[in-house]
C-alpha cells in the first residue's frame, strides 16, 4: 500500500525493513556520533566487495590451518573500522573465535608500563562468539571445551592432532596407549584423552603453565569450585599483577606479562580449535596511536612487535590465527615516525612497482580503502533513511531525488573528491533525518536549500549563498558569455580581487 507523504512523495510502507528498534538506535546513535555500530551491520553494509572477498580468503586458510596478516589503510572516517566491524560479524558467523581492541596511549604493542598487557586484556575482554558477540566469550568457552573433554571418546584427539599437522602421533604420548588410527580407543579413560589433547599445546611456548591452568579449571568445574575457577579465569585475563599473588592462589610463579602476551594469543589459537571453532581472529585498530608515540625508541619496540607477528603468521610459526591491524596512511608510510621509519617492515611491505591505481593487488600485505562511489554512498543513504523512518514509525519523506541533490550538495564542497569521507557524508545525513523528523511541516526542499546555501556552491564557505545546481548555471552562464567575446569576464577572477 502506498501512501503520499505531505511533501507529494510516494513511498511504499512496506519497504522499511524490519529493524528490531534496539538495533536501529544503535545504528543511529553510533552513526550519528562518528562511530561503528558493533551490531546490525549487514542492514547497512554496501560496497567493498573487493576488499570482503580478500579477508574472506584470508578466513579459509586460517580454517586450514594457516595463519594471516592484514593492514587496513585509509583515512580517518573512510571505513577501516566499519570493515574491521564487518568481517568481525561474518567470522564470528562462521565459527571463528574473534578478540579486537583499539590501541591508546595506555594500551600498546609493547610497553614498560603494563601497556602490552593492557592490550591482551582488552583482547580477551573482547573475545567473542557467534552465542556471545559483545564479547566476555573466554568463561563460555572454557566450558564448552571442559563439556567436550567429558564427551565419550570420539573425535577431541582428531581435532588436536589436524590443529598442529599430521606430525603428531597419540601413540607417542606416555600412558595413553592411543594409536593413531584416525579415533579414540575404546575404554581410554578421560585422563588420558585429556593427556593426548593437551600434549600439542605443551610443545608451544609457555605451553606447559598454560595446560596446566586448563587442567585446574577443568578440575574445577568438575568438583563445583567456584573460586579456583575464577582464579583459573583471572590467570587466563592476564589480572595477576604479581607472581607472589599468583603463586598464593594457583600454586604457579608464571604470569601473563608485557613481554610475553603475543605468546599466549598464539596458544589461545592453538587451544580453540581443540574446542570446537575454527581459529582466532585478533582484530587491532588505531595503529596511528604507535605513530603518536614521542619517544622513538619505544616506537621501535612497537613495531618490532608487529615484525615478530608478521613473520610468525608468514613463516607458518602460528596456526589457526589471523591478525587485521587498521591505520592511517601517516602512521604506515612515513618515513620519519610511521611504520616505515623501521626498515625490516618497510622493505617487507612497500608496494611492488607493477601494482597501479586501476589494478591493486589484493593479495598483498597492505590493504588500501577507496572512497566508496556515489552509487553505493546513495544506496547507503537510501538504506538510513528506511531504518530512521522505521525507528520513529514514519513514511519516508525524501525522493530519490532528495538524495541525489543532498550528494550534490556534500561533493559540491572543495576537495571533496578527495578528502570527503564516509563517516562525513552519513553524519550529516543523519543530522538532515533528524531535523525533517521534527520539523514535519517544513518542505525538504527548503531544508536541502538551506544546507546548499552554506556547504555546496562549490566555494569555500560563506563565498555565497547558491547550491550547486546553482552554481553550475552561473559557470555556464559566464564562459558562454566571454566565449562570444574573446575576452574573460572579471567575475571569473573575483575570489583574487583584493
Amino acid at each position: 500500500m502506498s501512501e503520499r507523504t505531505g511533501s507529494g512523495a510516494v513511498t511504499n510502507a512496506g519497504v522499511v525493513p524490519r529493524v528490531p528498534k534496539r538495533v536501529a538506535a544503535v545504528i543511529l546513535n553510533s552513526l550519528k556520533g562518528g562511530v561503528v555500530p558493533r551490531i546490525g551491520l549487514p542492514y547497512i553494509t554496501v560496497g567493498r566487495e573487493t576488499e570482503i572477498r580478500a579477508l574472506l580468503t584470508d578466513l579459509s586458510l586460517i580454517a586450514d590451518g594457516g595463519a594471516s596478516f592484514r593492514f587496513l589503510v585509509g583515512r580517518y572516517g573512510s571505513g577501516k573500522s566499519f570493515l574491521l566491524q564487518t568481517i568481525r560479524t561474518h567470522a564470528m558467523g562462521e565459527g571463528f573465535v574473534v578478540a579486537d581492541a583499539d590501541l591508546s596511549p595506555e594500551r600498546r604493542l609493547q610497553g614498560g608500563q603494563g601497556q602490552g598487557l593492557a592490550t591482551y586484556r582488552e583482547l580477551i575482554r573482547n573475545l567473542s562468539t557467534k552465542t556471545r558477540p559483545e564479547g566476555g566469550a573466554l568463561g563460555l568457552v572454557l566450558d564448552r571445551w571442559v563439556a567436550s573433554t567429558n564427551q565419550p571418546m570420539g573425535t577431541g584427539v582428531i581435532g588436536w592432532r589436524d590443529s598442529f599437522g599430521t606430525d603428531f602421533d597419540e601413540s607417542s604420548v606416555e600412558g595413553t596407549g592411543a594409536k593413531s588410527t584416525g579415533s579414540n580407543p575404546v575404554g581410554s579413560s578421560a585422563e588420558q584423552v585429556l593427556r593426548s589433547q593437551l600434549a600439542p599445546l605443551e610443545e608451544l611456548v609457555h605451553g606447559f603453565e598454560f595446560t596446566r591452568m586448563l587442567r585446574i579449571y577443568r578440575d574445577a568445574s568438575i568438583e563445583g569450585d567456584d573460586e579456583r575457577k575464577s582464579c583459573a579465569l583471572k590467570w587466563f585475563r592476564g589480572e595477576y599483577r604479581t607472581k607472589t599473588e599468583a603463586k598464593a592462589e594457583l600454586g604457579t610463579s608464571t604470569i601473563i606479562g608485557d613481554d610475553d602476551w603475543y605468546d599466549y594469543v598464539k596458544l589461545f589459537a592453538a587451544f580453540l580449535t581443540g574446542a570446537g571453532y575454527k581459529g582466532l581472529l585478533v582484530l587491532i585498530d588505531e595503529l596511528v596511536n604507535l605513530f603518536k608515540i614521542p619517544n622513538a625508541i619505544t616506537r621501535q619496540y612497537n613495531y618490532e612487535k608487529i615484525l615478530t607477528m608478521y613473520n610468525d603468521t608468514l613463516q607458518g610459526k602460528a596456526r589457526h590465527l589471523g591478525i587485521i591491524m587498521g591505520g592511517t596512511p601517516q602512521s604506515i608510510e612515513d618515513r620519519r615516525r610511521g611504520m616505515f621509519s623501521y626498515e625490516a617492515l618497510r622493505s617487507r611491505l612497500t608496494q611492488g612497482r607493477f601494482a597501479t591505481e586501476g589494478m591493486r593487488d589484493m593479495l598483498a600485505p597492505i590493504i588500501h580503502l577507496h572512497p566508496l562511489t556515489y552509487e553505493e554512498l546513495l544506496v547507503l543513504i537510501e538504506k538510513l533513511q528506511q531504518i530512521h523512518a522505521g525507528y520513529f514509525g514514519y513514511a519516508p519523506r525524501l525522493t530519490t531525488e532528495h538524495l541525489v541533490q543532498f550528494l550534490k550538495i556534500e561533493f559540491g564542497r572543495v576537495g571533496a573528491d578527495t578528502h570527503l569521507t564516509p563517516r562525513e557524508v552519513i553524519r550529516d545525513f543523519i543530522e538532515l533525518l533528524d531535523i525533517a523528523y521534527q520539523n514535519p511541516n517544513a518542505p525538504v526542499e527548503g531544508l536541502l536549500g538551506s544546507v546548499g546555501g552554506t556547504a555546496g556552491g562549490g566555494g569555500a564557505a560563506g563565498d555565497g549563498g547558491t547550491s550547486v545546481s546553482g552554481a553550475t548555471d552561473a559557470t555556464t552562464a559566464s564562459a558562454s558569455a566571454s566565449s562570444g567575446t574573446g575576452e574573460r569576464s572579471p567575475t571569473e577572477f573575483a575570489e583574487f580581487t583584493i
